[in-house]
């Protein structure tokens, strides 16, 4: 059986738990924390018993049986085909952590990062495996947001990254490759000018931060959910993608002219927004919300697999 170490048991080291143990493979997660371990079993349980809920996993139980807890780094990873690490956002911390997985793991795993913006040049180039370290960037939570965002460090052997791709496929997730690196991947880059723009509108009074959500979750949100940007615009023209562009490529320019400035993330600004956002909720209902998104998204994860590909 295929089996996989996980690294860091937190919320997108769980999900990811969930994400291998559904699929079949043998989990094994460990945390320097042992409060975090200590918590993880609960609610890895839950994630799959709510994918269940929704059609997602036929045998919850079956999988909750494949995932093991240990407190041991190189028991978790002894003899595994691929690590999946979910450590803090630090350099210096995914340094130390990449140099004791590559001493410890055996010669075929693949060592794979959930770092969100670090490129992997940065924590693998002094390490004698190097060619097999990539970036596997998720979106939260994984088991439920399929996508992953692939890129080697310019020292990644090129079957590494295909062979990261088959497993990441052959678990049910999106994999897409991220061709050279560059700070914050795709899916950030991409989400970070949107947020941008949103700080913009809604910090100059031209839209409530209620009224820019609705936007995106009943407008551009609707369709991005199964058409990407450039399948949106060759739908939106008679003439597809370049009949698009010339139509709309002047007004497209003046918006480029005169981007959103990094002043949209000041103190003075983020302020306005919280205000007419209506203040910080509870940790309470933070997490209420959150159980309530996972809801949402695990529907519409079971209703496009339901749907068929164009």
């Amino acid at each position: 059986m295929a089996s996989v170490a996980i690294i860091g048991a937190g919320l997108i080291g769980r999900s990811w738990a969930i994400v291998f143990a559904r699929a079949g493979w043998q989990v094994r997660v460990t945390d320097p924390e042992p409060r975090a371990l200590e918590s993880a079993p609960p609610l890895i349980r839950e994630g799959l018993e709510e994918l269940a809920v929704h059609g997602l996993i036929a045998d919850p139980a079956l999988a909750m049986e494949r995932v093991a807890f240990v407190h041991s780094l190189a028991d978790a990873v002894s003899g595994v085909d691929i690590v999946q690490e979910n450590g803090p956002e630090s350099v210096s911390t995914k340094l130390a952590i990449f140099a004791e997985l590559d001493r410890l793991c055996p010669d075929h795993a693949i060592l794979a990062s959930s770092t969100s913006a670090i490129v992997a040049s940065r924590f693998t180039e002094s390490l004698p495996g190097r060619a097999r370290c990539l970036v596997a960037h998720p979106v939260n939570p994984p088991h439920l947001v399929p996508l992953v965002e692939l890129c080697g460090a310019p020292w990644s052997e090129p079957e590494i990254i295909e062979r990261a791709r088959r497993i990441y496929e052959s678990i049910e997730q999106v994999p897409i490759i991220v061709n050279r690196e560059v700070e914050g991947f795709v899916l950030n880059r991409l989400q970070g000018a949107l947020l941008a723009e949103a700080f913009r509108l809604a910090g100059e009074g031209v839209v409530s931060p209620q009224d820019l959500d609705k936007t995106l979750k009943d407008g551009l949100g609707l369709r991005w959910s199964f058409i990407g940007p450039f399948e949106t615009i060759e739908l939106n023209a008679p003439g597809g993608i370049a009949d698009y562009c010339k139509r709309y490529t002047g007004f497209y320019r003046s918006l480029s002219a005169d981007p959103a400035r990094p002043d949209v993330w000041d103190e003075g600004n983020v302020s306005r927004i919280l205000e007419a956002w209506g203040g910080a909720p509870s940790a309470d209902t933070l997490a209420c919300r959150s159980v309530w998104r996972d809801k949402r998204l695990a529907a519409l994860r079971a209703h496009k697999k339901s749907q068929p590909e164009a």
